[in-house]
This record gives structure tokens, sequence and C-alpha cells, in this order.
């Protein structure tokens, strides 16, 4: 049974998504700047500057304290819709309009931070000689947060068959210069995840800090080689603004040239800071959805088909609302396609302690990440560490750690 809900065998004829107009939060994470403005006039007008100017760290703020603790406070969420209802919440554009007011959204909020960021005087504010460098620093760090998550609006868009749709994917990534995961994730980590070939699937005892370059090159280079072969089985030259890859990246050149003529050049640190630390957001996400699980290998030599058995969910009601689902990770690798509106909670999936904002936080320590991740990778796999997907120089490590002789080594290899 996929879902957490025990369903009776009877019709379900009324029926209401308790989620349906929370899902309305996920566009709070945009328009934070346009909150955040005022907050910081109203406390300079109170003389309380100082608390105003945290607020410019309003996105860190949000993700690593705010999230986590409204998680814990409400639980798992756990409720699926019933399967009479899934073509009527797939259909019903109410939950895409939620989708697309995300990017204009994202853009006011990116121009926005630009302009404070580079402008000399600021008295409407209170700021009469502009912002201190900490407090650009926090806008660049916050904005890269509008960034990061709205790679994951790209990520919804660009499953869909909707030509629409996979453009707004291509838009919304150009804030973070991270085109190429349109062709990645879609025809590259689909494919080949929770496997060694995988660059977005981390391996078990491998740190975020090791995994970051890995998956950053490694996921640049085969979108890249993915839109070469399609090219080359067409017989065309790769060479063309119809390459996926090239026509995102011209959109981001096009996006950072129009604001560096606006802003001045004086801006270029702060974009590029947002735009790394926008897509590490998205690759700290890849680094715990996978981690230390593997798809076997069969007889012929090909891995076994994708089940929920190969992703970590976690069902937090807050997270989940903020990320569309993205938490109910199996439902989406057995169902690309799926809408976020109507992913389930798979029952027997494995699952992560806390939501994925408070996993976020633990991955940057890889100690504790290990402390609470590498026995659940054994238990998955009922003690048999042969069985994960290890990062090659610790495999001895870990073999000898958990009892697997050093022979079955390359066994599952």
């Amino acid at each position: 049974m996929s879902s957490t809900e025990v369903q009776s065998g009877a019709p379900v004829t009324e029926w209401r998504d308790k989620k349906r107009y929370w899902w309305l939060l996920g566009m709070f994470v945009p328009a934070i700047m346009l909150v955040v403005i005022g907050l910081v006039r109203v406390f300079n007008d109170l003389g309380l500057t100082p608390v105003g100017q945290v607020l410019f760290w309003g996105g860190p703020l949000l993700v690593y304290i705010i999230i986590p603790t409204i998680d814990l406070i409400l639980g798992p969420d756990g409720s699926n819709p019933p399967d009479e209802w899934m073509d009527r919440l797939e259909n019903d554009k109410y939950y895409r309009y939620i989708l697309y007011a995300y990017i204009p959204l994202q853009y006011i909020t990116f121009f926005l931070a630009c302009y404070l960021i580079t402008a000399n005087d600021l008295s409407w504010l209170g700021f009469p000689e502009g912002l201190a460098l900490v407090d650009k620093i926090g806008l660049a760090v916050s904005i890269s947060f509008v960034g990061g998550i709205g790679i994951n609006t790209a990520h919804e868009l660009g499953h869909k068959k909707e030509n629409l749709e996979r453009w707004l994917s291509k838009i919304t990534l150009a804030q973070t210069f991270y085109g190429h995961f349109y062709v990645e994730h879609n025809r590259g980590h689909h494919v080949r995840v929770a496997t060694p070939e995988d660059p977005a699937s981390s391996r078990l005892g491998e740190t975020f800090w090791a995994f970051w370059p890995r998956t950053v090159w490694g996921s640049l280079t085969s979108a890249w080689h993915l839109e070469k072969q399609r090219f080359r089985r067409m017989d065309k030259s790769h060479w063309t603004i119809k390459n996926d890859v090239l026509n995102a990246w011209l959109m981001s050149i096009a996006l950072f040239g129009v604001v560096l003529a606006l802003f001045g050049w004086e801006l270029l640190p702060y974009l590029v800071l947002q735009a790394v630390l926008g897509f590490s957001l998205l690759e700290v996400v890849n680094y715990l959805e996978h981690y230390g699980l593997r798809r076997q290998k069969l007889p012929s030599g090909r891995y076994e088909r994708c089940t929920p058995q190969h992703s970590w969910n976690s069902d937090h009601m807050c997270t989940n609302v903020f990320l569309y689902h993205l938490q109910r990770h199996s439902d989406h690798h057995a169902y690309p396609t799926r809408r976020y509106q109507i992913l389930r909670s798979w029952d027997g999936a494995p699952n992560l302690p806390s939501g994925y904002a408070s996993m976020i936080v633990l991955a940057y320590f890889p100690p504790i990440w290990r402390r609470v991740m590498d026995k659940r990778v054994l238990a998955h796999y009922d003690g048999d560490i042969t069985k994960a997907n290890i990062q090659p120089s610790k495999r001895e490590k870990y073999l000898t750690r958990y009892g697997a002789p050093a022979s079955e080594a390359g066994a599952t290899t």
C-alpha cells in the first residue's frame, strides 16, 4: 500500500485537500524581501536598526531555523489523496498557478536586492549612506535561498510535458546559472539514480563537502554530454541555440548582463555569491535524498528498476508545503511527471528522522551526519553493508567496521 492513511475499499466521494491553501505559503519565500524591507523601515523608525539589519539575513533564518522548528511542532503529514481524486487534482490548474506565481516574485526580489546592494543612498529606508558590507552580504545570501528554492520550482516545472512549463523552468534556473540542471536531472539523474555512476547520488561515508565538487562538475559534464549525444543522433551540430544547455546558460548571461548594466560592476561578487549558494542549496538536498542507497545489479548486468526503496523520504508538514512535496521523493522517482499535489507518502520507504530543512543543517557537519544516517543505511539493508553505495575510499573501512569480509569488496562494484 502506498499510503500512510488507511483507505477503505469503498469509493471516496467526499474529500478535500487540507493543504490546498497552505500551498500558497510557498510564495512567501520569494516575497520575503518585501516583508523584510517593510520591517527594516519599522525598526529604523523605532531606533532599533540592529534588529532590522538582522532581517537582511532572513533567508538562512527561515530555512535553517524557522522551518525546522515548525516541522518539529507540526510533525509528519501522512495524508494522501484517494485514488478517485487523483485525476481531478492533477488537472486543477490552481496548483499550477501557485508555481507560476513564484517566478515573478522571485525576480522582483532579485532585482530589488540588486538595487539595495548597490544604492549609495537609501534614506527612504533609513540608511543615508547605503547598506553596510555585512548587510549586503546578508541580502546576497538571502536571495540565494530564493534562487535555490526556485530550483525546486524549476524541478517541478521541468518534469512536465507542456512547452510553457519547460521554458518557465529554464527561466527560473537563470538566477543561479544552473540551467544545465534541466537536462541532467530529467535525462541523467532519473536514469542513473542510486548508482555509483550518478553524480547526484551521494555515497555512504562521502561528506557533503566531498560530494559538492563531484556533483557540481559531474552534473555539468553529464548535461553537456547528453545534449551532445541528442544532436549526434539527429546528425546535427550541438552548437545551436536549440541545445538546452546553451539556451539555458544564455538566459543567465542575459540576466546577469542586464543587472550589471543597471546596477554596475560592484554587483558582480554578490551575483556570484548568490548563484553559488543557490545551487549549493540544491546540491545539499541531492546529498540527503539518496545517501548510501544503491540499486542492485541484475544477472544481465543492468541495474534493477528504481523503487521506493532507493530514495530517502520525509513527510514533515512545513517543509512539504515550502518544497512542493519534494520530500515524497520515492513517489516522484516512480512517477516523475506526477504533479506535486498528488505525490504520495509510501509505506516501507526509508525515512529520514526529520524534515529536509533540518537534515540540511546536519549534512554540513559530517561527524553528526554519519552518526545519524550511517546506522539507518545499515538497518535499511538488514545489516548487509555490501548492498550500500559506498564511497570507494571508505569501502574497506566500512566493510571492516560492519563485519563484511574484505573479499566482498569487489562483489558489488
